[in-house]
C-alpha cells in the first residue's frame, strides 16, 4: 500500500546537487551549507547532496585544524598537501557521480550534519 517511488532527479536538481560539491572545493562549506538549506524542503536528492558534501568540507575544516596544529612537529607540512589532492580528487567524483543524478557518499567523513 505504501509503496516508496522513486524518480529519477530532474537536470536542474542534478546540476545543483553537482555545483554542492564543486563548488566545495573553492569556497569549502558554504556553499553546501546555503544550497541545502534552501533546498532541503524542495528536493530530497539536492538536500541529501548537499548535505553530504558540507560533512566532507567540514571533515576537511577539521583535518586543516588538526594539520596546523601538528605543524608544530612538522608532520603538519605533509598532511596540508595531502588535505587539498583528497578535496580535488573526491570533489570531481562526487560532482560527476551527482551530475549522472546518482548519490555519492564521501568515504572518510565525520556525518555531523544529519
Amino acid at each position: 500500500m505504501n509503496d516508496v517511488v522513486t524518480t529519477a532527479p530532474s537536470k536542474d536538481d542534478s546540476t545543483m546537487a553537482m555545483l554542492a560539491h564543486l563548488l566545495g572545493f573553492v569556497l569549502s562549506f558554504i556553499p553546501s551549507l546555503v544550497i541545502w538549506l534552501i533546498k532541503k524542503d524542495e528536493s530530497p536528492f539536492v538536500a541529501q547532496e548537499a548535505k553530504e558534501a558540507l560533512n566532507f568540507q567540514i571533515t576537511l575544516v577539521i583535518g586543516h585544524a588538526i594539520a596546523m596544529a601538528l605543524t608544530i612537529i612538522a608532520i603538519g607540512a605533509f598532511l596540508f598537501p595531502l588535505l587539498w589532492i583528497l578535496n580535488i580528487v573526491f570533489c570531481i567524483i562526487a560532482a560527476v557521480t551527482a551530475s549522472k543524478g546518482q548519490a555519492y557518499r564521501y568515504p572518510f567523513t565525520l556525518r555531523l550534519v544529519k
